[in-house]
């Protein structure tokens, strides 16, 4: 039985139906249908995954990551396994793991930790030069200093908060309405029970793009964090 609206999220929670079995097949089959090397030809859903895939490394290639050996690939599959793991989670009684803000955070600050580490190692002095604007005035640079490394520090904070935070609303509204929507087979009129399966039903379709676009605004983030490594 579920407490409050937010028990819906939490994954020890055992429900009738529940299979965290789904879970790991959604992981595992991310990586078994990514690579078309498991394949003897390519199958035709093979045409919708490169889609993704040339969506991500078009914006690669305008950006400085292209420079950064296995980046694109790393990118490609984040974004093909956070589209999976998000429409995952509008399956019926299925966890959704980037609603969790473990996931995404163990998903944002290695990628982002590993540009940092890169660019220090690569040319230190550009980044510690980085900290500071050109042609900010010399009182100032202090200050400049500090707001520029918090504003470096938080981007892991705010990259996985912003995923979390969009995929925790949405099926949040989902759960609501589909909680009006079954007292109202009971007790509402036809015209409420029209009215709420109408925005059932435009809200999910809905939803399925918000899954997309977050995985894309994910990638895209961090692709953005790649043009400032050093050159």
């Amino acid at each position: 039985m579920l407490v409050d609206i937010f028990s819906s999220f939490d994954d020890n929670n055992q429900v009738f139906m529940s299979l965290y079995v789904l879970m790991w097949f959604f992981s595992l089959s991310t990586i078994m249908i990514f690579s078309s090397s498991y394949w003897v030809s390519a199958p035709r859903y093979d045409v919708v995954l490169k889609l993704f895939k040339e969506t991500v490394t078009s914006q690669i290639f305008r950006s400085f990551g292209l420079s950064l050996g296995g980046f694109m690939n790393i990118v490609g599959a984040l974004f093909v396994f956070l589209i999976f793991m998000n429409l995952s989670g509008l399956i019926p009684y299925v966890f959704s793991n980037t609603s969790h803000l473990a996931v995404s955070l163990s998903l944002g600050l290695p990628l982002w930790l590993s540009l940092i580490v890169s660019a220090v190692f690569y040319n230190p002095s550009s980044v510690v030069a980085g900290l500071l604007p050109m042609g900010a005035p010399a009182p100032l640079n202090p200050f400049l200093v500090i707001i520029e490394t918090v504003s470096i520090l938080v981007r892991p904070i705010t990259l996985s908060v912003r995923l979390t935070a969009n995929m925790s609303a949405g099926h949040i509204v989902l759960t609501l309405i589909g909680n009006y929507l079954t007292a109202s087979f009971f007790v509402s009129s036809i015209f409420s029970m029209i009215l709420l399966i109408s925005i059932q039903v435009f809200y999910t379709i809905f939803e399925f793009g918000i899954s997309m676009i977050q995985a894309y605004i994910f990638c895209l983030l961090i692709t953005l964090y790649s043009d400032e490594h050093p050159h």
